[in-house]
């Protein structure tokens, strides 16, 4: 499975969720794995795409480990109408301004998710640009955060 744009620019995509994911996440499973889990991406991505099935909903799964690729992908979910975002921006969580600001310029609600607790984690970790955007955070469940998180994206 690719992580690579799927939609079609102008078309109307109100029964998908976007799950975007940023940098380093393409090494889920073999980064550590004590912090984030054994799971691959596409572990997640095939999880998302069963649950996604049983609320009759589509997923559209990306992964990048470039800031401006993210606030593209949030400009896109609401070019094409997407019910809603879920971001796991990794490492810029704690740095992007950007990405809060791109969060901030859409209507589309997105949900901030996260495998590890970043509060249980480094100080450097506890601040979340994101999380000050986001519709709401989801944090600390391993793969699980992602399933919550779409199912709450689903009753939007």
């Amino acid at each position: 499975m690719g992580f690579a744009p799927q939609s079609q620019p102008g078309s109307a995509m109100p029964d998908t969720i976007f799950v975007l994911n940023g940098p380093n996440l393409n090494l889920l499973g073999t980064r550590e794995p004590a912090v984030y889990g054994h799971e691959t991406l596409d572990d997640i991505a095939g999880q998302l795409e069963d649950r996604a099935r049983e609320l009759d909903l589509e997923i559209d799964m990306r992964q990048s480990n470039h800031e401006g690729h993210l606030i593209d992908w949030l400009h896109e979910a609401q070019a094409v109408a997407a019910r809603a975002v879920i971001l796991n921006p990794g490492g810029y969580t704690h740095t992007s301004v950007a990405l809060h600001d791109a969060i901030r310029s859409i209507r589309t609600p997105v949900i901030e998710v996260h495998l590890s607790n970043p509060h249980g984690r480094e100080d450097f970790r506890h601040l979340s640009y994101v999380g000050r955007a986001a519709r709401g955070t989801i944090a600390g469940f391993g793969a699980l955060s992602y399933l919550l998180a779409l199912d709450a994206a689903a009753r939007f």
